[in-house]
């Protein structure tokens, strides 16, 4: 037996105990899931509870889980943008395209096949073998800053200021349309979309969502922004905008089924990431410049628009 443990997130509440479980272990089906929390492999601080039990925020979920369905994560040489390091956490600045960590038809190639090759068994291992060290996320095709945990106590740390929302997350985007408004807030609870399961959408049920944002230059058609991030959904910047009608630029899932250019995912940057520092004591905070895929389509809208004026 393998024994992994997981603490519930704040974007993973309200989901049952099975379905929570088969999001974490993508690579197995829920009925498996469900088997073994009938066979008492599953336990929720310490109890235990059935398929049907209700997770919430802060839940310790350890998963007894046979070896014959473990998968091998390898470590891989590929090259990391490192902002930051020392033996508490690693700041990343990942590229565009790549996938966090491993999942069904991604196993190699990740942030994570990354990490483990740089660091070694120095990542924390709260959220399982297949997402060790990983505090929070960005999607495949966001760039941009991420906090990698190295030890239990540093993760935990950094996990309850993402919980609490005292850290700073704010992204640089270009959005379809154009905003009137200079500053404005997204208010909107969001939860899984009621038809198709990839995605999420605003709900009446949903989780509560903030999403802050200001208007940094207009273009005809489109408007490159800054949002800050209050709380933090799965794909809460993309549902939010698409949701006022002025969707992420290049969004294959929320925007625009066409584009003039050639984008191969949205256009948003995690730009500013600040914490405090788990063992420290201190703010930090970190910088993280656009990419060229970026700073190229701001030209391409900045030209365009000098022309048009």
């Amino acid at each position: 037996m393998n024994e992994e443990t997981f603490i519930v997130m704040e974007e993973d509440i309200d989901n049952r105990l099975d379905v929570y479980l088969t999001e974490q272990y993508e690579e197995l089906s829920r009925s498996y899931i469900q088997k073994l929390i009938k066979e008492k492999l599953v336990r929720v601080n310490g109890k235990i509870e059935k398929a049907k039990y209700i997770v919430n925020l802060d839940d310790k979920i350890k998963v007894n889980l046979p070896e014959k369905e473990e998968i091998s994560i390898k470590p891989e040489k590929i090259s990391i943008d490192i902002v930051y390091e020392d033996e508490d956490l690693i700041v990343i600045n990942k590229p565009q395209g790549m996938v966090v960590h491993p999942a069904p038809g991604h196993y190699s190639g990740t942030l994570v096949n990354a990490l483990l090759h740089h660091c070694g068994d120095n990542l924390s291992n709260i959220n399982g073998m297949m997402r060790p060290g990983i505090v929070h996320r960005i999607d495949k095709d966001t760039s941009g800053l991420l906090v990698v945990a190295k030890n239990n106590k540093s993760h935990e740390i950094l996990a309850n200021q993402f919980k609490e929302h005292t850290n700073t997350r704010k992204y640089r985007a270009i959005v379809v349309g154009n905003i009137k408004e200079e500053e404005a807030s997204v208010d909107a609870p969001i939860g899984r979309h009621p038809v198709d399961r990839l995605k999420r959408a605003v709900i009446n049920n949903g989780k509560h969502a903030v999403t802050h944002f200001k208007v940094l230059n207009r273009f005809k058609n489109y408007t490159y922004i800054e949002a800050r991030l209050e709380t933090g959904r799965t794909h809460q910047i993309r549902v939010h905008l698409s949701y006022i009608g002025n969707p992420l630029l290049g969004d294959p899932i929320y925007g625009p089924k066409s584009s003039k250019f050639n984008l191969k995912g949205q256009i948003l940057h995690a730009k500013v990431l600040g914490f405090i520092h788990p063992s420290k004591g201190e703010y930090m905070e970190f910088v993280s410049e656009l990419p060229n895929y970026f700073e190229k389509i701001l030209k391409t809208l900045e030209n365009s628009y000098s022309k048009n004026k």
